[in-house]
């Protein structure tokens, strides 16, 4: 042995060279000794007072988030109310589940024909059919609203069957005539 003691560690009781792990032991604790002098905190990692972790806002956790997947239903709607499109949707809905809407019995004798300013024109078969839909106004009403939404439709005009014309040519008598009887 050479009596030079500075390429050996002092820890070593063999007298070898220090292996590589020694090395990078003493090489951490130079640097710790160094940051204590320097007046840092050493030795606490990651939970260290003077680096915090802040969470990243960028992330979703596991809870639902607005970036999530919606259905196409909802998406739809929220499109259709921020354009304005609300209305005639309405409409387009009372007209094509009009047989859900107020149920096949009626549908089968009665049809809507016209909405317009939140008025619904139906028109019956008969005039029976339209005497009795009057008398459910209210009820076909509610229906459609539970359906479409409030103030889609407000009012009902519910009318019979178109008479026959009887008028051929150019001259006629102004009124309904002899055949009042229809409607």
């Amino acid at each position: 042995m050479t009596g030079d003691s500075g390429s050996q560690d002092s820890s070593d009781p063999s007298g070898a060279a220090p292996a590589g792990y020694e090395l990078a032991r003493k090489a951490l604790e130079d640097a710790r000794s160094a940051a204590r002098a320097a007046g840092k905190s050493v030795g606490q990692g990651r939970s260290s007072p003077t680096r915090r972790r802040t969470r990243r806002t960028g992330w979703s956790g596991a809870g639902p988030d607005e970036r999530d997947p919606q259905p196409l239903g909802r998406l739809a709607g929220g499109i259709a109310r921020s354009r304005g499109w609300q209305p005639k949707i309405g409409e387009g809905t009372v007209f094509g589940a009009w047989a859900q809407i107020v149920g096949p019995d009626i549908a089968g004798h009665a049809e809507p024909t016209v909405l317009r300013d939140k008025v619904l024109h139906i028109t019956a078969e008969s005039t029976a059919w339209a005497t009795q839909l009057r008398l459910i106004q209210a009820q076909i009403l509610a229906k459609i609203a539970a359906q479409v939404g409030n103030g889609v439709v407000t009012t009902l005009r519910i009318t019979g069957p178109k008479a026959p014309s009887w008028r051929k040519g150019d001259r006629h008598v102004s009124g309904r005539g002899p055949r009042d009887t229809y409607g």
